[in-house]
Order: C-alpha cells, then sequence, then structure tokens
C-alpha cells in the first residue's frame, strides 16, 4: 500500500529532529557574543553544542568529544580560522562551515580550496545558519564514509529508491536525493555547491555553460557567488569522480566555461 504524503512529511520530520537531538555543533569563535548567541539559538533548536574561543580549544574539545559539525570563524587573533581549517583535512574529519566579517572573494576561495564545505558572511541571520547546518548534515548522510575511511566514497545502497534519476556513461544522478552514483553503484560525497554545480552541468548536457550560467542554475538569480568559486568547485568535482573514472565528463571550454560531455537520460 503506498505511503500517503502525509505519513512521508511527518517521517521525514521525524528524521529532522531526530538529527539535531543526536548532533553536535562546535562553535569556534572569539567574540563571546557571537559563540554564546549561535549556541543558544541552535539549542533551542534541539543540537547540542560545545564552544571554544580558538583553535587550540577547538581542537581540546574535539579531544573530548568529536563533533559532527564546526562552525569556524575566520578572523581570530593568533592561528586563524583558515589556518585551522587546514588541520581539519583528515580522512573523516566533520564538515566545516566559515564564518566571516570579511567576506572577501579570497578567503572565500581559499576556504572553498581547503574543504570547507559551506561559507556565510557575518553578521548573518542564525536562521540561514540553522538551514545550513541541516543541509550539510543530510548531505553527509546521505553520502559519508565512515570516519576511519576514505571521506569520498560510501558503502554502496539502494540506487535512488524509486525517484526520477538522471543516468548517463552508467553513472546515476539523484537530484531529490542529493545524491551522485558511479558506475559500481557507489556514492560520491560531494559538498552542497558541488553537487549543485554537478547537477547544474547534467542537465545541460553537451552544451557549453559560461561561469555565470552555472551560478544562475545552481544557486539562483540571487546568489552571491563567483567566477573563481565555480572553477574551485568543478576542480573539486573533477578529482572526486576521477576516482571511478569519470573526470572526461566534464571539459573545460577556453575562455567560455564547462561542457557536460556524456549524453543524459532521464529515468
Amino acid at each position: 500500500m503506498p505511503e500517503s504524503p502525509g505519513w512521508q512529511l511527518a517521517a521525514m520530520l521525524a528524521n529532522v529532529i531526530h538529527m539535531d537531538l543526536a548532533t553536535r555543533i562546535l562553535i569556534v569563535d572569539d567574540d563571546e557574543g557571537i559563540r554564546k548567541l549561535i549556541s543558544s539559538f541552535l539549542e533551542k533548536n534541539g543540537f547540542l553544542t560545545t564552544v571554544a574561543s580558538d583553535p587550540v580549544e577547538m581542537r581540546a574539545a574535539m579531544a573530548k568529544q568529536r563533533p559532527d559539525l564546526i562552525v569556524l570563524d575566520v578572523m581570530m587573533p593568533g592561528e586563524d580560522g583558515l589556518t585551522a581549517l587546514r588541520g581539519l583535512q583528515a580522512a573523516g574529519a566533520p564538515p566545516v562551515i566559515m564564518l566571516s566579517a570579511v567576506g572577501s572573494d579570497i578567503d572565500r576561495i581559499i576556504g572553498l580550496e581547503i574543504g570547507a564545505e559551506d561559507y556565510l558572511a557575518k553578521p548573518c541571520n542564525p536562521r540561514e545558519l540553522l538551514a545550513r547546518i541541516r543541509t550539510v548534515l543530510r548531505r553527509r548522510e546521505h553520502a559519508v564514509a565512515p570516519r576511519d575511511a576514505s571521506p569520498l566514497k560510501v558503502v554502496a545502497e539502494p540506487i535512488g529508491e524509486g525517484r526520477p534519476m538522471l543516468r548517463f556513461s552508467d553513472w546515476s544522478l539523484d537530484a531529490e536525493g542529493f545524491t551522485l552514483y558511479a558506475p559500481d553503484g557507489e556514492t560520491i560525497a560531494l559538498t552542497e555547491g558541488e553537487f549543485q554545480i554537478m547537477r547544474a552541468l547534467v542537465e545541460h548536457p553537451r552544451r557549453v555553460l559560461t561561469r555565470d550560467q552555472l551560478i544562475e542554475y545552481a544557486r539562483g538569480g540571487d546568489s552571491d557567488s563567483f567566477d573563481r568559486a565555480v572553477d574551485v568547485q568543478v576542480s573539486r568535482i573533477r578529482r572526486k569522480i576521477a576516482t571511478k573514472d569519470g573526470a572526461d565528463l566534464i571539459r573545460t571550454v577556453r575562455n567560455e566555461g564547462y561542457m557536460f560531455t556524456a549524453s543524459v537520460v532521464r529515468r
């Protein structure tokens, strides 16, 4: 008997509530007021939180209890957030959302290149931060390796579970499930930004997309993305799909943009 839409919504909300109550967020910021504000807001929304005023306290907190996600400020005295982020990029490290009062292109590019999952300019709306946190955690839940394994893939799971799929060269992209499946059925873990770029390319195959078009398709017209960030995301996607011989799926068209080379079938 098919499940009703109401039952499915209730199940989805139950999963979100369960995820929040079982999830610990580590907030790293030298501003005590911001630490308290974010911590209080997240706890009111069901998360567990730990706070740290600098990367030294961050590492001490992580040694005691591993967080599920880190909210990391960029501009801190002494060791800054970008330096701390570099030290977190071991296999199985928690995902990181970076905050910056400066919000410069250079900081954002470096953060993305090092491996941040997302990047918000301060001051940010706590509700937007909450939405970003839930999105990152949901994506990690769909496609995350065991903590002692490679972060690029996980054990194969049933593909699509009945949802429409975009198929190309034995690969499958589940746009609704935010999952990319390699030919062997294993999932390729992409950040939210990487997945949106990949989906935009797959949905517009065999045509050149400029960086502006990719930003529009992936993020919408109100996006604060920029050309260099698109290049960073595409480079990271290529590295990840290259582990399954998929590097040739995305072609660079000099002075124009990028092209997805495979034919795509929707099933």
